[in-house]
Order: structure tokens, then C-alpha cells, then sequence
């Protein structure tokens, strides 16, 4: 049942009129891509996807998750994660995510490469955050929270 056990549709709530900057387009294409290509997402007491979810953030404060079998448009579960414990790491990553774009232009690689081994760190951490506050509902693997906590600071842009 293993290989059932994804996402096979992602869609991620309209960044209306946003233009976001090209190296966060492209960060929220590779996770799009890279999610689609290699996930584990097992919704707690549902063994059969593989699912559709559909990405959003609620009032600025929750993740929601709506979740539903490939292909049908009813969303049998709703997953609401508060942001809080995220919000400040999603901030900190973006000021490093800045810092480091900046440095590939000018800096030294070893400046850059401190600058990444910093933005990876905060990376781990929030999708580390996330995927605990997940976990009573839908279990996924670490590359799989990783790439919904790139989504998660993709949406954030919004707010």
C-alpha cells in the first residue's frame, strides 16, 4: 500500500496578484516538482490515496491541508496546523534566503557556503516543526515536510 501512500496533485492557494521575486518562484517550482516526484503522505486511519491536497493559510495564523482522493473534488479531511511555532523560522529563513541570494553575486564561496549551511539549518528546524504538528493527523517522511515547509514560506510571501 506503500506507493499509494502520496500526493499525486498539489495545489497551492492562489498567490493573487503576487509577483513573486524569480529565485522564490523558482524555490516553489522545484518543491512543487520535487514534492510530486518522491512523497510519503499517509492521512492517519486512510490507507488508499494517493491524495490531491490543496494548500492554504487561514486567518495568517493556520496551515490548512485539504486533502482528497485523487481526481474527486470532495476533501474528505482538513488539516489545520497553527503557524506560530513556524512563523519565526519561516522569517528568519527568508532574511537568510535574501542574505544568500545577495552573497552569490559578491561573495566568497566560503561566505556563501556558511550563508547556506545556515539557511539549510533553519530549513531542517521548520520542517522538522511542521512535521511534528502533522503527525497526530498525516505522517510524512522528512524530504516530504521539507518540501511543504518551502510551500509554507512560498505562502507566506502573502501575509
Amino acid at each position: 500500500m506503500h506507493h499509494l501512500q502520496k500526493i499525486a496533485n498539489i495545489q497551492i492557494e492562489e498567490l493573487d496578484g503576487i509577483r513573486l521575486k524569480p529565485e522564490v518562484e523558482h524555490e516553489r517550482k522545484v518543491a512543487v516538482f520535487d514534492l510530486l516526484e518522491e512523497n510519503y503522505f499517509a492521512p492517519v486511519g486512510d490507507e488508499i490515496g494517493p491524495y490531491d491536497v490543496k494548500l492554504s493559510i487561514e486567518d495568517g495564523k493556520r496551515l490548512v491541508l485539504d486533502v482528497a482522493k485523487e481526481g474527486k473534488t470532495d476533501y474528505f479531511m482538513q488539516i489545520k496546523v497553527p503557524l506560530m511555532p513556524v512563523r519565526k523560522i519561516v522569517k528568519d529563513y527568508f532574511l537568510v534566503c535574501d542574505s544568500y541570494f545577495k552573497a552569490i553575486k559578491t561573495a566568497s564561496p566560503a561566505q556563501i557556503e556558511a550563508i547556506d549551511m545556515g539557511r539549510r539549518g533553519l530549513h531542517n528546524e521548520g520542517s522538522t516543526i511542521l512535521r511534528d504538528r502533522l503527525e497526530e493527523k498525516v505522517h510524512v517522511d522528512h524530504d516530504t515536510a521539507r518540501r511543504l515547509f518551502t510551500l509554507v514560506c512560498v505562502l507566506h510571501i502573502r501575509q
